[in-house]
């Protein structure tokens, strides 16, 4: 059993594949790009408006409380029940 023509010629088969391993990251200079179409800038842009608007209006709830507190708030129960049949109605549709 010979081994010393294996032990000769495996040290040429070393060096061929780092030649082309070393070539090919030469050659493959690519650069990675994200293209973000316009309705995603929309997108991005109603979330960090939604983000950044808080979620109670005060000024829309400041004089309902004033109301509330002071013992002048007054609900109709028919326009309620209105109003929530009209919401009922329109989840259906």
């Amino acid at each position: 059993m010979r081994i010393e023509p294996y032990m000769q010629v495996q040290p040429m088969y070393s060096a061929q594949k780092s030649n082309k391993v070393a070539s090919q990251a030469i050659n493959n200079n690519f650069s990675d790009k994200l293209q973000i179409s316009g309705l995603g800038k929309d997108i991005q842009t109603a979330k960090k408006a939604v983000a950044a608007a808080p979620d109670v209006r005060e000024d829309v709830i400041s004089s309902l409380r004033d109301k509330i507190q002071d013992g002048s708030y007054e609900v109709s129960g028919d326009a309620f029940a209105d109003k929530l049949l009209e919401k009922y109605n329109q989840t259906l549709a």
